[in-house]
């Protein structure tokens, strides 16, 4: 395959040899832009109400979870191999309960300045909160659920604005 007749418009990551590279986005100018990605931990309503109560046997479940989603979406160009490092401006995670689940409900807002997204960086933090979240309370329950981790929304950027339409 050649140069020529190779089309990388969508496929951002390949070279013209289809090679994995990462993105230059050196020629891009920095610009605000923000990711908010969500995420559910299913549970048993005996195990909410244990870690609601404070009754987990490792301690602070819900603050360490949201600890871990902010550590953890810093690391991220760490953790994905393609990713670029970027300044981080802005990282919340909130955990709230949801007793109709029943579970927690996990949301992470990241925001930056910078030459690319930070949809990877949200999605990290969400998986990592709920993993956390399901290490800290497995000697409750093993049977826990970690679902729906997706990209609610993301703003700023040249392939503009995103989000969800319904329950995404």
């Amino acid at each position: 395959m050649t140069q020529e007749n190779f089309s990388t418009a969508n496929l951002t990551h390949l070279d013209w040899q289809g090679q994995a590279q990462m993105v230059d986005v050196s020629a891009k100018q920095p610009t605000v832009r923000e990711a908010i990605a969500s995420g559910r931990v299913r549970m048993q309503a005996d195990t909410l109400a244990a870690i609601q109560a404070g009754n987990a046997p490792k301690g602070d479940v819900l603050g360490t979870a949201r600890l871990a989603g902010i550590m953890a979406a810093k690391q991220t160009s760490n953790l994905i191999p393609l990713c670029h490092p970027l300044p981080l401006q802005k990282i919340e995670v909130q955990i709230t309960p949801d007793p109709e689940l029943p579970g927690y409900q996990i949301i992470a807002t990241v925001r930056t300045k910078a030459e690319t997204g930070v949809e990877m960086e949200a999605l990290t933090a969400v998986s990592v909160a709920a993993l956390t979240l399901y290490d800290m309370a497995k000697a409750l329950e093993k049977s826990m659920q970690i679902e729906a981790i997706h990209l609610v929304s993301k703003t700023g950027g040249k392939s503009g604005d995103y989000a969800v339409i319904g329950n995404g």
